[in-house]
């Protein structure tokens, strides 16, 4: 036990606030299989594939959000009968989710982490696609033309940016309503505050990432051929409608909360944090 305590301190600094929780007879029996290789208990193995699932999925959504999508609604919200939002959202209500499951079994610090680990990581990825763009160009029939691979990677640009910023803001938010649900229910029913906590910092990054994207880039960065900065109401109503996207998703994943909580007790061991805990 001993053996696989030093090494998860060595690999984890900090811990994951679990430290009370007894390993089961398999993590016990746990040994290096080479000097110097350590093997993570199963509770830290899981929050490493979360961790990763996280970036994933953050990393996906800022790549393929250049693209928009429109379809139409058999009713009205908002006056609109058509929701708009990016491709983004195919993955990115995975992070949230995700965000839930550490913050309810491992605590609010954990969940911090894993929320700065993406960021950082799609930093480091924006980073080398302005690399690769600044490279200069081989000239060739089978190679991309320059122009085409601009046009994608410079106006992912700004978007990638903005879904950044409101991934850090909707991330926080999420967590704080989270513990706030979670005490108010005295940590029952774990889908009023999952559900809850989500629905609520959606709508904070539904707003963030469309000012930033269709509002302030546009007034920061005027392009005499490009659209215009959208007005405050019109950001507000697109806000609306890619948030009913998210308010749907949502609620839909509900039973996919449940059975990833599941899973993660039953490979882990681990219970529900009690309210409060950090």
């Amino acid at each position: 036990m001993l053996c696989w305590w030093a090494t998860w301190v060595r690999v984890w600094p900090g811990g994951f606030g679990v430290a009370r929780i007894v390993p089961m007879a398999s993590q016990q029996a746990d040994v290096l299989p080479h000097p110097g290789v350590p093997v993570l208990p199963r509770h830290a193995l899981v929050y490493t594939v979360l961790a990763c699932a996280s970036v994933m999925c953050l990393l996906i959504a800022d790549v393929v959000g250049i693209k928009l999508f429109q379809f139409q609604l058999p009713f009205s919200i908002f006056g609109k009968t058509t929701i708009e939002h990016t491709c983004g959202m195919l993955t990115f209500p995975i992070t949230f989710l995700i965000t839930d499951w550490v913050n309810d079994y491992y605590g609010k610090k954990a969940a911090r982490r894993i929320v700065l680990i993406s960021f950082a990581m799609a930093m480091g990825a924006f980073g080398v696609m302005q690399t690769a763009r600044a490279m200069p160009h081989w000239d060739v029939p089978f190679n991309v033309s320059a122009g085409a691979f601009d046009a994608v990677f410079n106006s992912a640009s700004v978007m990638y940016i903005a879904s950044l910023c409101a991934y850090i803001v909707g991330s926080f938010a999420d967590i704080f309503l989270f513990g706030l649900f979670k005490r108010l229910t005295k940590g029952k029913h774990m889908w009023v505050r999952a559900t809850g906590s989500t629905i609520f910092s959606q709508m904070i990054d539904s707003f963030v990432v469309t000012w930033l994207a269709f509002r302030v880039s546009r007034q920061l960065f005027p392009q005499a051929d490009g659209p215009a900065a959208m007005g405050m109401g019109e950001v507000l109503s697109t806000a609306a409608t890619g948030y009913t996207l998210k308010f749907l998703i949502a609620v839909g994943i509900t039973p996919l909360l449940y059975l990833g909580s599941g899973l993660i007790a039953r490979v882990t061991g681990l219970r529900p944090l009690p309210p409060g805990s950090k």
